[in-house]
């Protein structure tokens, strides 16, 4: 776990309401099995359809009395159509958000799943990428020749989420820098960040091995561990 940073209010964050939630059973080819409260919102910055899974003692009815007390766990995902649907073995995001619903839902916790797929590219582009990296560059290089930055991924929405659930307080489940430095400089305070496992296999060693280089992830590919 890193130390607490803690934030204040981002200049503009406009506040987004919870425009619904309701109850999902969910069950996975594994046998795990759990029910979250599913919630929608309104007010989001860029309009897409992101989700909140609220999981364990957090599939409770939202506390309409105010703000809860934390850190909360939370998960930020990104959408990765590929690996989290058809169990894509190119990357570790379906292993992730697999391990991250188990452990959310043993600790009590929230998972944002963001519509922010390919880094915030989109799917079409995303393969387009795929074939670079199939011709030697690596994930962050084939997206720079497409256009597009390394990581075009913006966290002001998943500020706005936690707003509207009454979180200002998280522990996050994330090996990614960049996640808690974003919602730092959005008015999160994240008091923890805590490592989620590492996913390695032969299909993603070179691609786990450039998140580290390029994007400071803080993955141990000595092992794969939980």
């Amino acid at each position: 776990m890193t130390a607490e940073s803690a934030g204040t209010p981002g200049p503009g964050l406009a506040p987004a309401r919870i425009r619904t939630h309701v109850l999902v059973p969910m069950a996975f080819a594994d046998g795990f099995e759990t029910t979250a409260r599913v919630y929608t919102f309104d007010g989001l910055a860029d309009g897409r359809e992101h989700l909140a899974l609220g999981l364990g003692t957090c599939a409770a009815p939202p506390d309409p009395a105010g703000r809860r007390a934390g850190p909360t766990p939370t998960r930020l995902h990104s959408e990765c159509l590929t690996g989290d649907v058809f169990g894509s073995r190119r990357c570790d995001c379906g292993a992730q958000l697999r391990e991250s619903l188990e452990r959310l839902d043993t600790s009590g916790g929230f998972l944002l799943y963001l519509r922010q797929e390919g880094r915030g590219i989109g799917l079409y582009p995303k393969l387009d990428a795929y074939v670079l990296q199939d011709h030697g560059l690596d994930t962050y290089e084939a997206n720079v020749a497409l256009g597009y930055g390394e990581d075009e991924r913006d966290y002001t929405v998943a500020a706005q989420m936690l707003g509207a659930l009454g979180i200002s307080r998280v522990a996050l489940h994330s090996n990614n820098p960049d996640k808690a430095e974003q919602l730092r400089r959005l008015g999160v305070t994240v008091a923890d960040r805590v490592p989620t496992g590492v996913h390695l296999s032969d299909s993603n060693a070179h691609y786990l091995a450039t998140k580290v280089q390029r994007g400071a992830h803080t993955l141990d590919l000595s092992a794969d561990g939980p």
